[in-house]
């Protein structure tokens, strides 16, 4: 529970020094030149809905932004914040940053595949 505080506080604290400087807070896609905006679909289904992996809060950890209509992929995946990066490359989805709703493998290719739950099964490509 106090790490959760800890990093609610972290962001908080973070997001008010970017403003306080004069700015917006940067995305991680104008920091790293490339686009953090993914296309996740569900067994192979012709539904698909954005991510957008946000600003680093510390190491392997990003913010997430999930829109709305992606809970029709899957129930729950609109309440994650986080992003998590392992270093085998793997990433996983949370809501307080270390209890993970959805775990993806690198696929094949460009891309990430869910293996972790089970069903429904998650593709997520870069790009909108």
């Amino acid at each position: 529970m106090k790490l959760l505080a800890g990093l609610v506080a972290s962001v908080a604290l973070y997001g008010g020094i970017q403003v306080l400087q004069g700015g917006a807070v940067q995305s991680a896609a104008e920091e790293t030149g490339t686009s953090d905006i993914y296309r996740l679909t569900a067994n192979g289904d012709e539904a698909a809905c954005a991510v957008q992996r946000g600003a680093k809060v510390s190491v392997g950890l990003s913010l997430l932004r999930v829109a709305p209509n992606c809970r029709k992929l899957m129930p729950g995946i609109e309440r994650v914040k986080f992003w998590r990066e392992q270093a085998d490359g793997s990433v996983a989805f949370s809501v307080n940053g270390t209890d993970p709703v959805v775990t993806f493998s690198v696929a094949d290719g460009d891309g990430y595949e869910s293996y972790a739950p089970a069903a429904p099964l998650l593709s997520m490509s870069n790009g909108e």
